[in-house]
């Protein structure tokens, strides 16, 4: 499939993309794409945000490829396994879903919620997750966990932090490979 084949849903994770941030500017780039806003960025509440993630699901007019980083990962890969309209869903790309008991979080800041309503079985949809073997918020074996209960492809990008702007993936061209990549895989 195409970008202009697809509605690219980029859900960003806690404190939203900032305008040097991959997603950021990948919403820019891609013609087909937008970002999933929620109402509150700082306080993460699981239901409000997977809700805002259902919304523009229902709303969008082509097949949809979520693209989601850190906490929006585990939004993203909730609103999959929770919507009604499962074969809306054309591909899942989520890149560096953190650990919600990784020791770096700071305590309280994730909604207790992203994890214990996280899916437990295969999402049903073609994906991948890329993961960070020196990631301070989810270790390289939690990611591997994750992909195969998930049922997605795992994409080892090295040791690449946590993938977003601090750690020098502002632009990040290999990650638009990878997500084209998996666009390639899909039936029209």
């Amino acid at each position: 499939m195409r970008v202009s084949d697809l509605d690219i849903l980029i859900v960003p994770g806690l404190g939203g993309s900032g305008p040097d941030h991959w997603q950021s500017r990948w919403a820019q780039k891609l013609s087909t794409a937008r970002l999933v806003e929620q109402d509150d960025w700082v306080n993460p509440a699981r239901d409000a945000w997977v809700a805002a993630i259902l919304r523009e699901i229902d709303a969008a007019a082509r097949p949809v490829a979520l693209v989601g980083h850190s906490l929006g990962s585990l939004a993203a890969a909730s609103a999959i396994a929770e919507t009604p309209a499962r074969e809306k869903i054309a591909a899942a790309f989520l890149v560096a879903p953190p650990d919600p008991d990784a020791e770096k979080l700071p305590p309280g800041l994730i909604d207790p919620a992203f994890k214990e309503k996280a899916p437990q079985t295969a999402l049903g949809v073609p994906g991948v997750l890329v993961a960070s073997r020196n990631d301070s918020f989810a270790d390289y074996a939690f990611a591997e966990q994750l992909a195969q209960q998930w049922g997605l492809d795992l994409a080892d990008a090295g040791e690449a932090g946590h993938i977003n702007a601090e750690s020098g993936h502002g632009p990040w061209p290999e990650g638009l490979m990878r997500l084209a990549g998996l666009f390639s895989r899909l039936s029209r």
